[in-house]
């Protein structure tokens, strides 16, 4: 579904990705480790198309993504592509229900379907009855799965998640990867999670582990 071939990418003169590749499969759940200025987050934000690459290309469904336009790329990363950060990002002046419903109106689709799916999620996400508060509201846990939901909203292939747990505490932050699994299975939607937990990252199907700019080992 996601290859990536040769991916380069340069910061002045600091070279922090330096030829990545790999290949993902559908409904498959991907971590990536390493060290803090690895290039983790450098490699998600570029496949998420949040940043471009100086060399290499990234086909997601069959997609040259580098050779689209910024407004076409903006458009297929609306409906392609969900992101989850280590802070949520929820706009405080709204609900958990119009946060979630934010990305489904900027992608232009029907008001009541995106609210009916929203509260769907909500209520998958066990947050029914939190629909109506605002992130102020709501502990650490509840705020991560409202941003989670928000990432589902326009039913996209992949989830990259930046350090989803890293603001978490522990209980929190297993419930939140385990989510990810029940998610994948019910939906069969493809997660690349970067996180420096390694307790965490060995529940993935797959560890990536990148070590100055390149990747060192895959493990299962």
């Amino acid at each position: 579904m996601i290859i990536v071939k040769d991916i380069h990418k340069s910061y002045g003169s600091l070279e922090v990705l330096k030829g990545i590749s790999l290949e993902v499969e559908k409904g498959e759940i991907i971590s990536i480790v390493g060290a803090s200025g690895a290039g983790k987050s450098t490699l998600l934000h570029i496949i998420g198309t949040l940043d471009r690459a100086d060399a290499g290309t990234i086909e997601m469904n069959s997609v040259n993504v580098r050779k689209l336009s910024d407004k076409k790329l903006a458009a297929f990363r609306n409906k392609h592509i969900g992101f989850v950060f280590q802070f949520h990002h929820l706009l405080p002046e709204f609900t958990a229900l119009e946060n979630i419903c934010i990305p489904g109106f900027l992608g232009r689709r029907n008001k009541r379907e995106v609210e009916r799916k929203a509260l769907d999620l909500l209520n998958f996400m066990g947050l029914k009855e939190r629909s109506h508060h605002k992130p102020n509201e709501l502990s650490g846990g509840e705020q991560q799965r409202v941003a989670v939901a928000r990432a589902l909203i326009n039913n996209p292939d992949v989830i990259l998640a930046d350090e989803p747990s890293g603001n978490l505490d522990s209980a929190s932050a297993v419930e939140l990867h385990n989510l990810f699994f029940s998610l994948r299975n019910s939906f069969n939607q493809t997660y690349i999670i970067v996180t420096h937990n390694f307790d965490l990252a060995n529940m993935a199907d797959r560890k990536l582990t990148i070590r100055d700019g390149v990747i060192e080992k895959a493990s299962a």
